[in-house]
């Protein structure tokens, strides 16, 4: 009786293992939901559309973006921190899902603890650039100018915790400027302000501020990154310009509920790496400032995510800014 019990034990243990490795074989089954918690336009948007395609194409199953921005992205980490662990809910994360929740007294959710870090995509940097109606040709210049009206010179950003709005604070207290921050919904809503001169300068991701400046609309004054950005050759970066304090560049990267399956976990990243090394998605990223992420693993991501939590734990009282 105890070998048959025990033999029917193993079989079970065997059967339970054949339909787990089944399972990982045939992952994914069904479409996957990609959450972008930042509108379209944006850097979260242009990174996690192209990831979503080439998974797409890959696997013959839809990946499908799904767009929830607000709340400086709290309301799209929200829902991918609480969504099913099934391997079929990831998001896209910025360094507003790891900022956005310490400007609140009571979080919806945890940076560190209610996601499983699946990849990182990118790091890319921010262009400020500056309204057409406002005269300053150099950051110099207009450092001096927005000093000789305090009060007066407002920036957009998508809103509070956003890299937008954390790069511009960053920037505005290492040159010490008195300037009025402009949430907005969107990018687009932010343009329509700053090409009527209404908002005067904003510290996008390459992503989101290039449309505007390739297009002459508006002017690029620096960048924020430690080098220069490739397709802005001319444009100097703020160490560059005296302000090596303004320093900062945005992770982009993927992430699922903490809970989610290993195995999902491990194939996204490696099918995702394979992506990242494709020529196409690297001349795509380069495009837009960023530069794939090859050499990563989902270990060294969260190694990432939580140094990049640590410097703004701490940065973010410094620069004055109070949870609400």
């Amino acid at each position: 009786m105890i070998r048959s019990h025990c033999a029917a034990a193993l079989m079970c243990g065997a059967l339970l293992a054949t339909t787990v490795a089944a399972a990982a074989d045939t992952y994914p089954a069904r479409p996957i939901r990609m959450i972008i918690p930042a509108s379209p336009g944006s850097g979260s948007d242009y990174f996690g559309r192209t990831v979503a395609q080439a998974l797409s194409d890959l696997y013959k199953q839809q990946v499908i973006a799904d767009n929830r921005a607000g709340a400086g992205g709290l309301i799209g980490a929200s829902l991918i921190a609480t969504s099913t662990p099934d391997g079929y809910n990831i998001g896209v994360a910025s360094s507003s899902l790891v900022v956005a929740p310490m400007f609140q007294i009571n979080p919806p959710y945890r940076p560190i603890g209610d996601f499983a870090p699946i990849a990182l995509m990118a790091s890319i940097t921010s262009v400020l650039a500056v309204a057409p109606g406002v005269p300053a040709r150099t950051l110099k210049e207009f450092i001096a100018l927005v000093k000789s009206k305090p009060g007066q010179y407002n920036y957009a950003s998508i809103g509070a915790g956003t890299a937008a709005h954390l790069s511009a604070e960053i920037f505005n207290r290492a040159a010490g400027l008195d300037v009025v921050h402009v949430p907005f919904k969107t990018v687009a809503d932010s343009y329509a302000e700053m090409y009527a001169n209404r908002v005067h300068y904003v510290v996008y991701v390459a992503p989101a501020a290039m449309p505007g400046v390739r297009d002459g609309r508006l002017r690029a004054l620096a960048v924020t990154g430690a080098k220069r950005f490739a397709p802005l050759p001319d444009v100097p970066t703020m160490a560059e310009s005296g302000l090596p304090n303004a320093e900062v560049e945005t992770m982009f990267g993927l992430v699922a509920p903490a809970a989610a399956p290993r195995a999902a976990i491990a194939k996204l990243h490696a099918d995702i790496v394979g992506i990242l090394r494709r020529p196409d998605t690297r001349a795509r990223f380069e495009l837009q400032g960023g530069e794939p992420a090859v050499d990563t693993t989902p270990a060294s991501y969260a190694k990432l995510l939580r140094a990049e939590y640590e410097r703004y734990r701490k940065l973010i009282p410094e620069i004055g800014i109070r949870p609400q």
